[in-house]
């Protein structure tokens, strides 16, 4: 299959959509970004890769973040986890407080945002001072790549405007489903999010849960074949808020969207994708992103169903 044709072909294909969505622009630092960029990058077991646009240039990765601190949990707490994070779609925009205050402070999954501070909160309980190093540590692993970090500037514009994040770990706390200060568990949670990626980068880091949990391109395991089956399950019904089913539906993948603009999504035994188009649809996943994906799969039959 010629991939490269394939995706030069989604490129013309999407060109009409432009100007439709917008950008985030509730954290001030993410609404400066130009509106009108979109790239894909395609990466194979073989070290091979694909792409078009401008696949080295960094985004924030914002929500998929959240792909890399459950892996880590779920590494360390197995089962236990799910007492306080739990694996059923949400249904509910990623940062509702409907739904957590009549379950009980016990977010519905760990892809909306109460799940993923309360993911955080269970690091912090394990790294202490060092768990924002962990993640990113983590982050460079398996992605393969030493230069990735997080911009100071986004950071510092969510904990300005991160109101609604403050009422959801304070919600949460008050149920006693977070146990270190909120203060060390919200920072660690704003800097995961403001952490930099290129598409190629992206497409990398969640190779190893295209392959059962060991990473193709270097051969370490990073987490169990049921580990790993769980996580990409939880991107299938979760990783696109109260999209997910439509996502599902038409892209038929899993996968975990950013409010930053990417997607990531993986074809099991293949490849992982990574697409970049900052313009957002009103559930807050990349417009562009999601049709591109959703030709893709159209074209070459990847999909999981």
């Amino acid at each position: 299959m010629n991939y490269q044709a394939i995706l030069e072909e989604i490129e013309r294909e999407i060109l009409p959509l432009f100007g439709e969505g917008k950008v985030a622009d509730y954290i001030p630092a993410l609404a400066n970004v130009n509106p009108n960029q979109f790239s894909i990058s395609l990466q194979m077991f073989d070290g091979t890769s694909f792409g078009v646009g401008e696949v080295n240039k960094k985004f924030s990765i914002q929500s998929i973040s959240k792909v890399f601190t459950f892996t880590l949990a779920l590494n360390y707490y197995g089962k236990e986890l799910y007492k306080r994070v739990g694996h059923e779609p949400s249904g509910n925009p990623f940062n509702s407080l409907v739904q957590l205050e009549y379950e009980n402070g016990i977010p519905r999954n760990p892809f909306i945002n109460a799940g993923a501070i309360v993911t955080a909160d269970s690091l912090v309980s394990i790294y202490k001072d060092n768990t924002f190093n962990q993640i990113l540590e983590f982050i460079r692993t398996v992605a393969n790549d030493d230069t990735i970090n997080f911009d100071e500037e986004i950071f510092h514009s969510e904990l300005e405007h991160g109101f609604r994040n403050y009422a959801l770990i304070n919600m949460i706390k008050s149920f006693g489903n977070i146990y270190n200060q909120i203060d060390d568990v919200i920072e660690t949670y704003f800097k995961q999010c403001s952490i930099m990626m290129s598409p190629a980068q992206l497409a990398r880091s969640v190779l190893f849960l295209a392959n059962h949990g060991v990473n193709p391109l270097t051969n370490e395991t990073i987490l169990t074949e049921s580990k790993a089956k769980r996580i990409n399950s939880l991107m299938l019904t979760c990783g696109h808020y109260d999209a997910s089913g439509d996502f599902a539906y038409k892209v038929g993948l899993p996968g975990k969207s950013g409010v930053g603009g990417g997607i990531v999504a993986i074809v099991p035994k293949k490849m992982a994708i990574c697409v970049y188009s900052p313009r957002l649809n009103s559930q807050g996943n990349s417009l562009i992103g999601t049709k591109a994906l959703e030709l893709f799969t159209t074209k070459t039959g990847l999909s999981i169903f």
